[in-house]
């Protein structure tokens, strides 16, 4: 089929697997700066991130990696970053930690699951119920095992913990409470300072 001036490029769209085909080699021969995941074949293109998503996610990616780094616990790294959930599964979480035992066993380009993720939610309904249910039960099937939501829009910072195959919330915290892990021993962050990081970057 011909394309018209304002169409997609369909000649190249075919040099593409369909959505249900893509495989993970297809996957990460993908050279793009868009965040995009795989699930079971398909390619989920995720809403690109804010300014105030990213102040956020400084402050948080700052905290951890302070944390971590002065502890010699492992390895604190933002997105964009792949990670391999399971066969035919990779996601893009905001923060990633993982202790040096599992860095040290990285083959390749991009981890096999991860010790702590952090999403910060952004975008429409669809994307707060991916952050908030799905992918909760999907961090929870590979077995990570923490896994922090934090919500600008209700100003609040979740920490779930594994127990068996399903997370537990350790504490849902507010403004003006003390954000704490439960992984990693003696963390916590301000949820007052996380959220104004954002508000200084508006002013």
């Amino acid at each position: 089929m011909q394309s018209e001036v304002g169409e997609p490029v369909w000649g190249i769209a075919r040099l593409f697997p369909y959505q249900g085909d893509w495989t993970e080699a297809d996957y990460r021969a993908l050279e793009t700066n868009r965040l995009i995941e795989l699930d079971n074949g398909r390619l989920i293109f995720l809403p690109m991130p804010t300014v105030a998503h990213q102040l956020i996610l400084g402050e948080l990616v700052c905290r951890f990696h302070d944390f971590v780094r002065a502890n010699h616990l492992g390895t604190v790294l933002p997105a964009p970053l792949p990670v391999r959930l399971w066969e035919g599964r990779y996601c893009e979480p905001d923060i990633v930690f993982m202790n040096q035992a599992r860095v040290n066993a990285i083959e390749g380009d991009y981890p096999d699951g991860a010790d702590l993720l952090v999403e910060v939610v952004i975008g429409d309904e669809e994307d707060r119920k991916r952050d908030l249910k799905s992918k909760r039960a999907e961090y929870a099937r590979a077995g990570v095992a923490e896994y922090w939501i934090v919500d600008p829009q209700k100003r609040q910072i979740i920490v779930l913990t594994l127990a068996e195959d399903e997370y537990v919330e350790h504490s849902t915290f507010s403004e003006g409470e003390r954000a704490t892990s439960v992984l990693l021993g003696g963390f916590g962050v301000e949820v007052t300072a996380v959220f104004a990081a954002a508000e200084f970057g508006n002013r």
